[in-house]
């Protein structure tokens, strides 16, 4: 196993804020992503009262517009890939079809294996089903709810996956809630609660003073420049 600058604890830790306060994190603590590698379109989320997930990508590509045209990877197969070890997973699956969505990967069955796995939820551009008997416990960010699985069927995997924008991996580090999904490199993991410590002090300044009374645009200027001597 490949070692990394941080640990189960690290990751544990991240799951106290939402995906966009992981996003004003990377800002500072990486600016030269500032525009790539999180999910840009909007998501259907199949249990927004969860916890964000964080864990390592285990990707995907499926079909599900038509039978398989040749060899697909076993099944057993990516069970094995996706089962969690030392470092919590995530499922992240790209449906590659004209019409992403068109039958489910995620339903009763792939969500209750996938959790007893110790897999944490998934990432996917594609669809889920049978909403009210999804394992508890196990998210997922998906592109659409619709009711028959087709022909879904894995292409791919251990591959590049790309989900609305956000390009995966293997291995990336992945921080996703029901307002998308974003990558964290893996040197940024330890440095994001001081940077996210950091931006939650300097925004405090500005919402405190708007919320009181007698608000102005001047006391929005002293509000930035207290904020901006925040270091």
């Amino acid at each position: 196993m490949a070692e990394r600058p941080f640990t189960r604890a690290d990751l544990e830790v991240l799951r106290q804020w939402d995906t966009p306060t992981i996003c004003n994190g990377l800002e500072l603590v990486t600016p030269e992503r500032r525009a790539i590698g999180f999910t840009v379109t909007n998501m259907v989320t199949a249990d927004r009262k969860l916890k964000p997930i964080v864990g390592l990508a285990r990707t995907g590509l499926i079909r599900s517009q038509e039978p398989p045209r040749g060899p697909i990877p076993p099944r057993e197969d990516w069970y094995e890939y996706v089962e969690a070890g030392d470092l919590p997973t995530i499922a992240v699956i790209q449906d590659i079809d004209g019409q992403p969505g068109f039958g489910c990967f995620w339903g009763e069955v792939q969500s209750t294996v996938h959790l007893a796995l110790g897999v944490q939820g998934c990432v996917t551009n594609g669809g889920f089903r049978d909403l009210d008997m999804l394992a508890p416990g196990f998210q997922i960010i998906g592109g659409s709810v619709v009711p028959s699985h087709a022909h879904v069927h894995m292409v791919q995997m251990r591959c590049q996956a790309n989900i609305f924008g956000m390009s995966c991996g293997h291995d990336d580090v992945i921080h996703a809630d029901f307002h998308g999904a974003v990558v964290i490199p893996d040197h940024a993991v330890t440095k994001l609660p001081a940077a996210i410590d950091l931006l939650t002090r300097r925004e405090k300044v500005i919402l405190d003073m708007a919320r009181e009374p007698g608000f102005t645009a001047a006391k929005m200027r002293a509000a930035l420049q207290r904020a901006g001597e925040i270091h």
